[in-house]
């Protein structure tokens, strides 16, 4: 969940809501004049090993705000992680990780520079461990006014991400935090472009965010059946109700309930 950087307050409530990793915004989400109290905040928010991981989005890469975020962050154990927005370059990650040699990165793709780079800006750096894409940006970037128009860099991204032995990436924010029914239709559909998870931007987000990633009961009840079916039949066959399965399909049934236990 995103928090900006010169809001402690909010920031405390964030690391007491059920979100996996909170993002502390030192770039967007704070005004030009609030930068140099938005850095001492989060060193402050940072000066004990916090509930929950957190991350800070720093300020636009290769600019004095980002090297000033940096020399400040990269002092503070209790933080676990960067992320890089507007990163559209593989150079841009390299310097970064020489910057921060200890910290885990995440890039944020938001143009069509860096979606085209997608791939190389996934295996620049042994310390990137993410990508995702910035839509907001990407969206101005492109000129793009229908949702479906970001389809194709969606899709780019999670193959990138895979290609390179990442994770998947999680979706960008859904911006209206009233309209739940359109976040949960949002996340159905990203989850079928093979997204995992969302980042979020208000605690009543969080679980219409986990109730559309987390397996459904049927979901559940199907990996069982394979994983039960492949114990007692060694290779691929054909199920009574006509489902086929293999390796693969058994590969995914485990992650499945991997993944429903985590709920």
């Amino acid at each position: 969940m995103y928090v900006p950087g010169d809001r402690p307050e909010v920031m405390a409530k964030a690391l007491a809501a059920r979100a996996d990793v909170v993002v502390v915004d030192l770039e967007d989400a704070v005004a030009p004049d609030r930068k140099e109290y938005a850095r001492a905040a989060t060193a402050d928010l940072l000066s004990e090993p916090p509930p929950v991981p957190v991350h800070v989005r720093v300020n636009a890469l290769d600019s004095p705000e980002s090297t000033a975020d940096l020399h400040i962050l990269a002092a503070l154990p209790a933080l676990a992680g960067l992320r890089l927005p507007k990163v559209s370059s593989p150079a841009q990650v390299r310097r970064t990780a020489e910057s921060a040699p200890h910290l885990p990165l995440y890039a944020l793709l938001e143009s069509a520079l860096a979606v085209e780079h997608a791939y190389a800006i996934a295996t620049a750096h042994p310390a990137l461990l993410g990508i995702a894409l910035g839509e907001a940006d990407l969206r101005a970037d492109l000129g793009v006014r229908d949702d479906a128009g970001l389809d194709w860099p969606r899709s780019r991204v999670v193959l990138a991400a895979r290609a390179a032995g990442l994770a998947p990436p999680p979706q960008s924010v859904h911006p209206d935090v009233r309209d739940l029914a359109g976040l949960a239709a949002s996340c159905a559909h990203g989850r079928a472009l093979g997204f995992f998870g969302r980042a979020a931007i208000h605690p009543r987000q969080l679980p219409v965010i986990e109730a559309a990633y987390l397996p459904t009961p049927e979901e559940i009840e199907t990996a069982e059946s394979v994983i039960e079916a492949a114990a007692a039949h060694s290779g691929a066959q054909a199920l009574p109700d006509g489902r086929f399965i293999d390796t693969a399909v058994v590969a995914g049934a485990h992650r499945t309930l991997a993944l429903a236990r985590r709920g």
